[in-house]
């Protein structure tokens, strides 16, 4: 004997014609475009195996979408297809940043006073503080986004250049 029916998804004229205007808009993220897909076929009355065999996912998937868009009623349509905010921290260092630790990363320890070859983690993480690129960082996170051992650099690189104005970041261009 078949379990209870799952609910209903009803959709007004207004919300049908969104997702299927996200589903056609070539600029829809592929997750969202996907999203509006699984629930367009559950307004039709297909269970959430079929759909999910139609479309290449699992039942899971079109379940939470199901579950994720009675829940969000109040909301507007591409919100409500769209992911809830992950949980975490957000991030604090923003690119131009980054760009200037790999810049400096390409450059020998030697150049900057370090009597060291190759680069470590902790001697990155050192040089971008006293450089004033970022206000705190720690070795384990440079150590995650830059593979050990001293990148090659051509000569005349822009890590040389960004040094020649060394204590000039800090405050509007560094990670807080």
């Amino acid at each position: 004997m078949p379990g209870p029916l799952p609910p209903a998804v009803p959709l007004s004229e207004e919300e049908h014609q969104t997702l299927h205007t996200m589903i056609r808009a070539h600029k829809t993220p592929q997750h969202p475009r996907c999203r509006a897909h699984v629930l367009l076929l559950l307004a039709e009355g297909l269970s959430a195996p079929d759909v999910a065999r139609r479309l290449g996912t699992t039942r899971t998937t079109v379940r939470r979408w199901r579950r994720h868009w009675l829940t969000r009623q109040g909301c507007a349509v591409p919100e409500r297809v769209h992911d809830a905010a992950r949980p975490g921290a957000p991030a604090t260092c923003r690119a131009e940043p980054w760009c200037q630790i790999i810049a400096l990363a390409c450059e020998p320890p030697e150049a900057a006073g370090r009597p060291l070859s190759p680069w470590t983690p902790r001697e990155r993480a050192d040089e971008a503080r006293k450089c004033r690129i970022v206000q705190t960082i720690s070795a384990r996170h440079v150590g995650r986004f830059l593979p050990s051992g001293r990148a090659q650099a051509a000569p005349g690189s822009v890590g040389a250049a960004r040094r020649a104005g060394c204590g000039r970041r800090g405050a509007n261009g560094g990670c807080h």
